[in-house]
């Protein structure tokens, strides 16, 4: 059975790194560095000299730490006691935390967030409590990284878990989120927290002129950085457009999405928040918004196939789709596409397909006396219970 390699895992630790941010840094998949690390492979030969470098030690060193598993001081028990000595914070707790972060992150669009939101505020009160004794330096600048992720993941969980109705609570962390990514001139974490500001403002109080204002905001701050965030920025851009019913400016901002996208290159820092999908997601709802129904089905249909891995996603784009159905008169096939919608909220309760699945659900009214309208009011009914 593979042994952790301890010594490989301290060492990133105490320079700083997270398992993601080594991975980005040596050229790897996360789970590359993952793997490395619980003794299932080795760096290839002609990765060592770059993990040599980034770990600042020499070849050698790199084949001691592959080769040793002394076990380490428990991280648990190092960061117990880092917590009850704020001011003894170092480099090796604040990437153990970091970590924890990380690891809700990936979790966030496949779990429920009810269900994170627990280890999601101990996480991040942690990190506060950390980040408000931390020296200058490097020490709290990792931290800042931290608190402005954890923040956004936090904004985004009580957002989700309240049904997008808890919009006040969630902007207090989005912003909390832009300080500290201001604080060490962070591009990246603060356009995804003005993103997710914007979402509020779009799909929650309803405004879509600040919804706008958010969302441009993102693309600008995110234009030197991230051809990532800069497309996400503008397709969203697109949306606000498309729920003034402003098509043309509506269709301009998808096209400089659709070229911000055309130029993201493999080092992009945002690269984990991108999917070849989300065009298509965003701009089926632009022309939903629009009233353009039979473009957005087009668009939709295939968007809502290739959706698979990000469930949450899925769930909203079939949602969407089953409006495009019942606004062109096709109830029994937007009675299939809810079915399926519903199976992945009950799955994951996110709060976005859940608001579009109850919309669907009233604008079936007028087939509410056909058993399979009524089939699906009985598990909305049931959603609404749990």
């Amino acid at each position: 059975m593979p042994q952790r390699r301890q010594r490989l895992i301290q060492r990133r630790k105490t320079l700083g790194f997270s398992q993601e941010r080594l991975a980005h840094t040596v050229g790897v998949e996360r789970s590359t560095v993952v793997r490395w690390e619980s003794g299932e492979t080795e760096p290839r030969p002609w990765q060592r000299p770059k993990l040599a470098a980034v770990l600042k030690i020499s070849l050698d060193e790199v084949d001691e730490l592959l080769t040793q598993h002394v076990n380490e001081e428990p991280e648990a028990e190092r960061l117990d006691f880092v917590l009850r000595n704020p001011a003894a914070v170092d480099l090796v707790a604040v990437a153990h935390l970091a970590e924890r972060v990380d690891r809700l992150n990936t979790e966030y669009d496949t779990a429920p967030s009810a269900s994170l939101l627990a280890d999601a505020g101990h996480s991040h009160s942690q990190v506060t409590l950390l980040h408000n004794f931390a020296p200058n330096g490097r020490i709290r600048r990792e931290l800042c990284i931290s608190l402005a992720e954890s923040a956004t993941l936090m904004g985004q969980l009580v957002w989700d878990a309240s049904q997008r109705r808890d919009g006040a609570v969630s902007v207090q962390y989005f912003d909390q989120a832009i300080t500290a990514a201001r604080e060490v001139g962070d591009p990246i974490l603060e356009a995804h927290a003005q993103l997710r500001k914007g979402f509020v403002a779009l799909y929650g109080t309803k405004d879509a002129r600040e919804g706008l204002r958010l969302c441009n905001e993102t693309a600008i701050v995110s234009r030197n950085a991230s051809d990532v965030l800069a497309g996400l920025g503008f397709l969203h851009v697109g949306e606000a457009y498309a729920m003034l019913g402003e098509r043309r400016h509506c269709e301009k901002a998808l096209g400089e999405a659709a070229d911000s996208f055309g130029r993201i290159h493999k080092d992009d820092e945002a690269l984990h928040m991108f999917s070849p999908t989300q065009f298509d997601r965003l701009a089926g709802s632009c022309y939903l918004f629009l009233g353009v129904n039979h473009k957005a089905e087009q668009i939709l249909t295939k968007s809502a196939r290739s959706l698979v891995r990000w469930k949450k996603s899925q769930s909203i784009a079939l949602g969407n789709l089953t409006l495009a159905y019942i606004r062109q008169g096709k109830p029994e096939e937007a009675c299939g596409t809810l079915h399926e919608a519903i199976d992945l909220i009950e799955e994951t309760r996110g709060g976005g397909g859940l608001n579009i699945a109850f919309t669907a659900g009233r604008e079936l009214g007028p087939w509410c006396h056909e058993p399979w309208v009524q089939e699906i009011s009985d598990r909305l009914f049931a959603l609404m219970a749990t």
